[in-house]
């Protein structure tokens, strides 16, 4: 009797290692295996999600694991089974505890919002409802957002600073304008703190609406400050600025892609033709660039400037000359193919 005991006691023995080593490999190789083999792979864990939640989450994404190999798993990594909420995307295949690791460090999916320059508010506030971002703006008026953002200017006009803006997943547009107006703010105020004795302008939103017509006026960046010293020295002699964007921006839904007399002729808080002076708002978004540009205006005599056909302007100190420079560009344009 003795002797079967300690053989039945051997084969238990026998079959307990062999089971725990079973057990060992399948569990090693459950954490040494990617969990998805096919990547990129999006997890939008839900806010409120539990862990078991989250192995539900991995299982519907053909990610693979048994319940109890990530429950021990979670048991031997306490700190890693504290699931974050957030868009998730896995782009490189990763072992479990790599994939929790990953969570762990809040590596939420990011998105990307470029509020491009020389546009205008309306613009870009009909762009925003296509980023895939949450909307509020929609049910909100523009008094009502200059409210929340406590602007202090005649329209949303120029009021937000033209970057890229990283937003993730549950972000709102008017969380991503709050941080467009605040940069805005900061590069404005830098600007005007060290602006060129040259600048006669009263406050920091009479040079946001000159680094608007700027930033209108010329794609080229290394003409910039040679425009802001035009306007500047216009302003300072009394002349009209002439300046055919804030025309456009004046007339505004009946402008179709050509200047025309009649715009000229037609007035408009905004027409730089028929009236001195700045007009009482910007006219679009100006840049960093362009802000940075009416607040260092380059020296010089010139005081008209017109296309060359060529991407940039011809500057001239007198009349005369830009009369010639303006029948070069005419003859120009009418001898294209």
């Amino acid at each position: 009797m003795k002797k079967i005991l300690i053989q039945s006691v051997l084969v238990v023995v026998v079959l307990a290692l062999a089971a725990l080593y079973l057990f060992y490999n399948r569990y090693n190789n459950f954490l040494l295996s990617p969990v998805f083999h096919q990547v990129p792979v999006t997890l939008d864990i839900k806010k409120g999600s539990n862990y078991t939640d989250f192995i539900s989450l991995l299982k519907s994404k053909g990610g693979k694991g048994e319940l109890w190999q990530w429950k021990l798993l979670a048991r031997l990594n306490p700190d890693q089974s504290q699931i974050k909420a957030g868009e998730f995307e896995i782009v490189k295949r990763s072992t479990p505890r790599e994939l929790l690791a990953y969570i762990d460090g809040n590596n939420v999916k990011s998105y990307q919002y470029t509020l491009i320059e020389g546009l205008t508010w309306k613009t870009i506030k009909s762009e925003l409802f296509e980023a895939p971002m949450k909307h509020v703006l929609i049910d909100m008026s523009d008094e009502q957002l200059m409210s929340k953002l406590s602007i202090d200017a005649p329209s949303l006009e120029g009021q937000f600073l033209p970057e890229t803006y990283q937003f993730v997943k549950g972000d709102s547009d008017l969380s991503v304008m709050k941080r467009s107006h605040q940069a805005l703010k900061e590069v404005l105020a830098d600007a005007w703190s060290s602006r060129s004795e040259k600048v006669k302008l009263k406050t920091p939103y009479e040079l946001l609406i000159l680094a608007s017509i700027i930033e209108k006026e010329t794609a080229v960046a290394s003409e910039r400050t040679t425009i802001s010293g035009v306007f500047h020295r216009r302003l300072l002699k009394g002349m009209k600025l002439q300046t055919d964007p804030t025309v456009i921006y004046g007339v505004g839904e009946d402008y179709a892609g050509d200047i025309t007399r009649a715009h000229l002729k037609t007035d408009t808080p905004y027409n730089t033709y028929t009236r001195k002076g700045l007009p009482p708002t910007p006219i679009a978004m100006a840049s960093e660039a362009s802000i940075r540009a009416a607040a260092q205006p380059k020296d010089g005599k010139a005081l008209y400037f017109v296309a060359n056909g060529l991407g940039g302007h011809t500057f001239s100190n007198t009349y005369d000359e830009h009369l010639k420079a303006v029948k070069k560009y005419l003859r120009a344009q009418r001898n294209k193919p």
